[in-house]
């Protein structure tokens, strides 16, 4: 039973597990969404939501407490800035949690932590110029083409016929004892 317990430990000691917190809900806020495990996901959650919470405040305090928690400047800033407006008319339930699937290395189970209005930013599709080809297929090409102007078709030696490769051959395929 898991009466009385309020949250998970992650085998790891209360500092470690506290500044990995502070690093995900950095990370989350800065680019609104994560992947990680579904425990830490979970748990990261709580504190994010608290972090918005607090933005949507908006008082000195709050922002000291906010910057208190949160690893860099720019974090705090985009939190009171652009997240407190987005989310001052919803009451809570700011972050989701999508399964991915199994990790591969460890078979831990992988989520997605994400803001729930999160606005996709659409990418652009910059056109690429052509590859230049290395200088060395150059060379090679060069070469081959080189290659081909000194042999003529009289100079090329006539292949050996299949019957002579079969008798050559015939001492290997012997089955012994026969």
């Amino acid at each position: 039973m898991r009466h009385r317990k309020g949250y998970k430990k992650l085998g790891r000691p209360t500092q470690h597990r506290m500044m990995m917190f502070r690093n995900m809900v950095t990370s989350l806020i800065l680019q609104e969404r994560i992947v990680t495990t579904v425990a830490k996901a979970k748990e990261a959650r709580k504190f994010a939501d608290k972090m918005i919470t607090l933005a949507k405040d908006g008082s000195l305090e709050s922002r000291r407490r906010a910057h208190a928690f949160l690893m860099r400047k720019d974090a705090v800033r985009k939190l009171f800035d652009e997240l407190a407006e987005r989310y001052k008319e919803r009451n809570g339930g700011y972050t989701r949690v999508i399964r991915l699937g199994w990790r591969r290395g460890d078979g831990a189970e992988q989520a997605i932590l994400e803001l729930v209005d999160r606005v996709e930013k659409p990418k652009k599709k910059e056109e690429k110029p052509e590859k230049k080809t290395p200088r060395k297929t150059k060379v090679k090409a060069k070469a081959k083409e080189k290659k081909a102007e000194v042999k003529p078709e009289e100079e090329k030696k006539p292949r050996e016929s299949e019957e002579k490769k079969r008798r050559r051959w015939r001492w290997f395929f012997k089955k012994k004892g026969t």
